[in-house]
């Protein structure tokens, strides 16, 4: 005998729950008290995915697809919104590929939240699906996604966070594609073709507000370039309003273009960092013209009488980009130790080699009796460690007895190496921020490298390697991640409206242990459906959002 649960799918009555009791003996066991107080029929998971769902419930995602790409007169099954919603849905709790959606989904309560036929959800309907929403449509769904954010969550734009990272995929070499392609990868596998994503992140509130996908192969600040009219236009009229707007970049975005087109809009602002390699005079300013800057995080270290931990900066001005800029300088204690403590250990290993090498010089070795062979296993080594070659100065003499080899530390390069440790520039061309404003923004720029750590996230939103093959696919795909990831901040940012600080990670492995069970109660003649009672940190989140759970297991409105 079964147990089938029906309910209405496109409009229509079905089967979206069959389980097997057992014996017709079994079953009139059950029902006549024989067996348990409780069996317990079937077990879903529910609480990440009514949590999700809950935070799409005010946004719509499956409507404003459905506005742009409506269902066609004979289209059957879920809509084009609603694939990608499930698929969202999917990797906000646990990214699965698409040939796994549907088996994923008969573990949850999908059916009691939003009911689907599952067998709708395969690859090929995907793709089919997808087919429909060209280049244009997804651009038009972007802003559509993004102004509904705008007008719900009601971001800050007055300080907007830039960043790229590039996601590595298995496409063959031999595959057409004008967005895979490959360059140096920021997971180590530059063998692989890889595609290109910007993020444009709002300071205060951490959320998304533009993305754009690129090719592999292009440069950052190439990229940047190629955006900054379509993203600021955008968060421009967003914002509907005359303030000012300040980017906030990293040093791969630095170029002379890049700083006139910023320059030429008076709206515009910038904070970006820059590399001392290219301003080694001003990194290796001496410590005692450093001031402890006003943060938050030096009062704690204050506090805490760690006063030596404390970030300092120096504050200047000086010529880049054809314009006088604001130009601060920043020293980290704690940088600086580490950084000093691994060169020491770099330097005391090439010493070692040298020493080694320099044995085999006098040895009279094979292979060791020419001068440029031994300078060339040097270089090696040190680009093998990562460490420049100019920190020792190797003499090399050719006398009767053969080739001598000797070897010093050159202490000016050390020295200026050493005074850059823990050493950050910034440059922007807002003079009258602070310096604690300025380098507290630039410090901000993690906010937007934790989205991107996100999307690696192996369970959540899980944006590599990216398995598709065709470009569109690939945009598609990214702009799932990206509302993923959007998604999962407005959860954290509505708890710590509530006072609840924790990652988002955190709160969907958590919500996944609570669970809706279908059981059968001692002498009952129908099964019934009820919800775990939650944990203290369960509750307190559905508290949160206005719900609790009953004591009869029903999840139910808070009254206020």
């Amino acid at each position: 005998m079964y147990v089938r649960e029906i309910a209405r799918v496109d409009g229509k009555p079905k089967v979206v729950s069959q389980i097997y009791l057992g014996s017709p003996e079994k079953v009139a066991a059950l029902a006549g008290g024989k067996a348990q107080e409780l069996s317990a029929l079937r077990v879903e998971e529910f609480g990440a995915l009514w949590l999700a769902l809950e935070i799409d419930r005010d946004l719509d995602l499956c409507g404003i697809i459905n506005a742009v790409v409506p269902r066609g007169d004979r289209e059957k099954g879920p809509s084009v919104g609603e694939y990608f919603l499930y698929c969202v849905l999917n990797r906000m709790v646990e990214a699965v590929s698409k040939n796994k959606l549907a088996d994923w989904y008969k573990g949850t309560a999908i059916q009691q939240l939003r009911s689907v036929d599952l067998s709708e959800l395969t690859s090929q309907r995907y793709w089919e699906k997808w087919d429909r929403v060209n280049e244009s449509a997804l651009k038009e769904i972007s802003l559509m996604f993004f102004e509904r954010i705008w007008k719900r969550e009601r971001p800050s734009s007055e300080c907007l966070l830039f960043d790229t990272t590039n996601y590595y995929t298995f496409m063959s070499s031999h595959t057409d594609s004008d967005l895979s392609r490959r360059g140096k990868n920021k997971a180590g596998r530059h063998h692989l073709r890889q595609i290109g994503l910007g993020l444009l992140v709002a300071k205060d509130s951490k959320l998304p507000l533009h993305w754009s996908v690129y090719p592999g192969n292009l440069h950052d600040s190439k990229h940047f370039e190629a955006v900054m009219d379509e993203m600021f236009g955008v968060v421009c009229g967003l914002n509907n309003t005359k303030e000012r707007l300040t980017v906030v970049i990293d040093k791969g975005m630095n170029s002379e273009g890049n700083f006139s087109w910023i320059d030429e809009n008076s709206r515009v602002h910038f904070v970006t960092t820059y590399s001392t390699y290219f301003s080694q005079d001003l990194a290796a300013t001496p410590l005692d013209r450093f001031e402890i800057v006003d943060l938050t995080k030096n009062q704690r270290l204050m506090r805490q009488d760690r006063r030596e931990d404390c970030l300092k900066a120096f504050r200047t001005k000086g010529e880049y980009w054809g314009k006088e800029r604001t130009v601060v300088v920043t020293y980290n204690p704690r940088t600086a130790r580490k950084k000093a403590y691994t060169f020491e250990s770099k330097l005391e290993t090439i010493r070692q080699e040298l020493l080694e090498m320099r044995a085999k010089v006098r040895e009279r070795m094979p292979h060791w009796r020419n001068a440029d062979a031994v300078k060339e296993r040097y270089l090696r080594l040190c680009e093998r460690l990562h460490v420049s070659s100019d920190h020792f100065v190797l003499r090399f003499e050719q006398s009767g007895k053969g080739l001598s080899m000797s070897f010093k530390k050159d202490a000016y390069k050390l020295k200026q190496k050493q005074a850059m440790f823990g050493k950050n520039i910034i440059i922007t061309d807002n003079r009258d921020w602070t310096t604690a404003e300025i380098v507290q923004a630039s410090l901000d720029r993690w906010q937007v490298e934790d989205q991107f750590r996100l999307s690696n996230d192996e369970d959540l939103v899980s944006a590599r390697p990216v398995r598709h093959w065709t470009d569109s696919k690939i945009r598609l795909h990214l702009f799932t991640c990206v509302v993923a990831m959007t998604y999962l901040r407005i959860l954290e940012n509505r708890l710590v409206r509530k006072g609840i600080q924790r990652t988002a990670n955190d709160v969907m492995a958590d919500m996944q242990r609570l669970h809706s069970v279908l059981s059968l109660k001692k002498g009952a003649r129908k099964p019934e459906r009820h919800l775990e009672t939650p944990s203290e940190t369960q509750a307190e989140v559905l508290m949160a959002f206005g719900y609790r759970i009953s004591s009869d297991g029903v999840l139910r409105p808070v009254l206020t």
